[in-house]
């Protein structure tokens, strides 16, 4: 996801982060450099080196931070980074089940009944445009026993 503008908000001690799904809000207290009212922020700029996918700031004192957008949607909890997350976290743990196992990745792919190739892309931590149905059916291949806790999240 790219970011279109920053700003920040010295009043509500936020940068407001626009993309072109909308608007997050990032306070300054998650921030590894925290910007106080001694040492305020006085530039804050898309950061064209990241692929416009992350913002740096300036703070009087001259120290700068640098944010990517993972960190915004994760303190945001927005819900498609989130569903990637469990995607993603799924797919290192089959990764490292891979690994353990005695199973070549030619009797996968045929336990799976797909190719190679396929099996590949699946083990690829970045497509997310694989479905979590085949990352739960590549898991079960893989002798694992696959169960969801759903819990209450706590408010941020």
């Amino acid at each position: 996801m790219k970011i279109t503008k920053v700003s920040a908000n010295n009043r509500k001690k936020a940068f407001e982060v626009h993309t072109r799904k909308g608007m997050y809000s990032m306070p300054y207290a998650v921030l590894e450099v925290v910007p106080s009212s001694e040492d305020r922020v006085t530039n804050v700029s898309v950061d064209r080196e990241l692929g416009n996918e992350g913002f740096t700031y300036r703070l009087e004192s001259g120290i700068e931070g640098t944010v990517h957008i993972d960190h915004v949607l994760n303190y945001n909890q927005d819900p498609n980074y989130m569903a990637d997350l469990v995607l993603y976290k799924l797919t290192v743990e089959a990764q490292n089940r891979l690994e353990q196992s005695p199973i070549s990745l030619r009797q996968l792919a045929r336990r799976l009944n797909t190719s190679p190739s396929q099996l590949y892309r699946l083990l690829d931590t970045t497509n997310y445009k694989k479905s979590v149905r085949n990352m739960l059916n590549l898991l079960y291949a893989l002798d694992c026993e696959v169960d969801f806790v759903v819990q209450h999240r706590e408010a941020v």
